[in-house]
């Protein structure tokens, strides 16, 4: 994708100095690049409905019977939704404050807004807070997916999942293996689909480069570098002041503990090839009960990323300034609102949250186009983003065996 990148950019521009305005290249670009562009984009956009309700119900179903599990699993779920807030918020005030994706002309901001998608109607007057909470829940899920009002889809996605943990039935456990399957299969195409990605790239960073020159490039450098300021503050800050005053150890120990799965995360770029090195570190390094560390980490690693649900908040806000779509208030809060539950529903695989930050894209009314300038730098942020995740997973699982007695030996934290 890299390459794609690239090859897109450079020819681009190329063809931007050389050929701007000319016919040829208008014919070039609206019968070759931008359809083999949407066609790549449209094949994303078509596996997100059953991704999103398969790995949300199955994230949130994962967590078991509440009423059994107790105070374990309350306090994974509250620490999950408390530090994917924390992340979310951090990311989108960086974003804000940066600016990354302002800089371009207004009437080339007009131009591909006019070519991308269509922004949403702004609410009817008169709509208010307790309409929008009313319309959260769907009359109709199937004309929801339709529609693709996708907050009532994810809505509906929780449901499905906690009555999947509230039902201790053999009907229900076989309706989670077939929702497994839905999410294997889903799963399997997103992997063909993004293997025609360094294609898809290219086209799309064609199309952008042509009608823009190099002016984006100096903007995707700009959102690389917030995007990682963000996750360097959520690493070293957040999870830092978590496992001292929650957890009750010392970061550095932590930290030193926790490497061999960061260098795992960071080289796989996967939350679940990372899991059995994780399960390792907590009780080798961190000495963590097992009954904890097993379970909090397991379900960290789909439930509890928090890197990535920061990632896709930078990544909807910058491509909104991009294309000078004005979001307000409360569509901001709708995105953080999104990207919390992303956090969860997000497949802890390479390239598993391009998916959802489409889906959001589509939501507010930003052009999706502009996905192609991030798929070009997302395997660099994704190995970044999911070092987060797990190193988040591990801060979570400190956090929640604090108080917790281990079940072979009496204390799990005062080992040296």
């Amino acid at each position: 994708m890299l390459i794609g990148l690239v090859v897109g950019a450079a020819l681009g521009v190329l063809a931007h100095v050389t050929m701007a305005g000319s016919p040829w290249l208008a014919a070039f670009i609206g019968n070759v690049t931008e359809p083999v562009g949407k066609i790549f984009l449209r094949a994303l956009f078509m596996l997100v409905i059953p991704l999103i309700i398969s790995a949300l119900a199955l994230g949130v179903a994962g967590l078991g019977d509440i009423r059994q599990l107790g105070r374990i699993g309350l306090k994974t779920l509250a620490y999950t939704v408390a530090v994917s807030s924390i992340a979310v918020v951090i990311g989108v005030t960086m974003v804000n404050l940066a600016r990354p994706g302002e800089g371009l002309p207004p009437e080339l901001k007009q131009q591909l807004l006019q070519r991308g998608t269509t922004v949403p109607p702004a609410p009817a007057a008169g709509a208010t807070g307790i309409d929008f909470l009313v319309q959260l829940v769907p009359s109709n899920v199937v004309k929801a997916m339709a529609d693709g009002d996708m907050l009532a889809v994810m809505v509906f996605a929780l449901f499905l999942g906690i009555g999947l943990a509230l039902t201790p039935t053999d009907a229900a456990r076989q309706f989670e293996v077939g929702l497994q399957g839905v999410y294997d299969v889903v799963m399997r195409l997103l992997g063909l689909v993004i293997r025609c990605a360094p294609v898809g790239v290219a086209c799309l960073l064609f199309t952008l480069t042509a009608q823009l020159g190099y002016e984006i490039l100096r903007q995707l450098t700009a959102y690389v570098a917030v995007v990682i300021a963000a996750l360097a503050l959520q690493q070293f800050v957040v999870y830092s002041l978590s496992v001292r005053w929650l957890g009750g150890m010392s970061p550095l120990v932590f930290f030193a503990g926790v490497r061999d799965a960061m260098v795992t995360a960071f080289s796989t770029a996967s939350s679940n090839a990372t899991l059995p090195t994780a399960l390792d570190v907590a009780e080798r390094n961190l000495h963590l009960p097992q009954h904890v560390s097993r379970f909090v980490l397991t379900i960290g690693s789909t439930a509890n990323q928090n890197g990535t649900a920061l990632f896709e908040g930078i990544t909807v806000l910058f491509l909104a300034q991009f294309y000078g779509v004005e979001l307000s208030l409360s569509q901001q809060f709708t995105v953080v609102f999104i990207c919390i539950l992303g956090g969860i529903g997000t497949a802890g695989v390479p390239a598993g949250s391009i998916p959802v930050v489409a889906m959001i894209l589509g939501l507010v009314g930003v052009p999706s186009e502009g996905i192609g300038m991030i798929l070009g730098v997302d395997r660099f942020l994704d190995m970044c983003r999911t070092t987060i995740n797990v190193t988040g997973d591990l801060a979570a699982a400190v956090v929640v065996s604090r108080g917790e007695k281990s079940r072979s030996s009496p204390s799990p934290l005062t080992h040296p």
